[in-house]
């Protein structure tokens, strides 16, 4: 299988330069920006974006796509100046050169979800409208506690929305009770890539591979080219002094982000 990987190497380093640094020991050629030298990716300025772009530029490395919070508000939340926000991100992204943005479907009363779903469609539409003529795709997440956190409502979006495309996180699936394979089955011809995060049946992030995230065999049956590794693995500072028996207790959890993150890209080039 011929993958090419990207990450969200803020969970290596917050600072841009330990990212690459990162990256380049682990042969990652694509980043899906997040975090930039302790701001969110949506609030950095323009020039900021372009000393960004500089580096990144410099060392090879090219942003996949922009790991975006659109989206990721409260249903009752403003709007607006939600709004003014993404179309600074789509500024944003062209600066970078990534076609991708990431975002999602609000936050919504669990209880009650598909009472929003009009409020959430046409909130997505927004969005749409804004990025039109941009070039842009925009990806939407599956993420526990929005509207789109089970299959059936990510297919509604898709469905409404056919050129808003899928990013398909296993681990959220889990979080939220739902099986991998099932959702897969779904979501599959609307997915434009993958997010690489592995969960047991508590929703506690492991390894790719060593939770019930059914990775393997996604791996098999998914047809694009890029992955996006999500760590999203535990540090504990303290590990190094703890005694043989109550590390193996933590079996994966980590001295620090960096072990973390490299643990995280060995677990998936052991299953690619």
């Amino acid at each position: 299988m011929g993958f090419q990987l990207a990450a969200f190497a803020d969970e290596a380093d917050g600072k841009i330069t330990g990212q690459i640094n990162a990256m380049k020991d682990n042969g990652i050629s694509y980043l899906e920006i997040r975090g930039v030298d302790g701001e969110n990716i949506s609030d950095i300025p323009v020039q900021k974006a372009k000393e960004v772009r500089k580096q990144l530029d410099d060392n090879g490395i090219a942003v996949w796509s922009l790991g975006s919070p659109y989206g990721k508000i409260g249903i009752e939340d403003d709007f607006n100046s939600h709004l003014d926000k993404f179309k600074h991100g789509l500024e944003l992204a062209e600066i970078l050169g990534t076609k991708h943005i990431r975002m999602f479907s609000f936050y919504v009363p669990a209880c009650d979800a598909e009472k929003y779903k009009d409020r959430v469609m046409s909130r997505l539409e927004q969005f749409i409208l804004a990025a039109k003529g941009s070039g842009i795709i925009l990806c939407h997440e599956n993420e526990k506690g929005i509207y789109g956190d089970v299959a059936t409502r990510c297919e509604e979006i898709h469905r409404t929305f056919p050129e808003l495309k899928a990013v398909f996180d296993p681990a959220n699936f889990i979080q939220c009770g739902q099986d991998t394979l099932k959702a897969w089955e779904i979501l599959n011809p609307y997915v434009e890539y993958m997010h690489i995060k592995d969960a047991m049946a508590d929703g506690s992030v492991v390894p790719a591979g060593k939770g019930i995230g059914n990775i393997p065999e996604l791996l098999k049956q998914y047809r694009g080219e890029v992955l996006t590794l999500e760590p999203h693995l535990s540090v504990f500072d303290g590990l190094d002094k703890l005694e043989a028996g109550e590390k193996s207790k933590l079996r994966y959890c980590y001295p620090s982000s960096r072990t973390a993150f490299d643990a995280a890209v060995n677990a998936l080039k052991e299953l690619i």
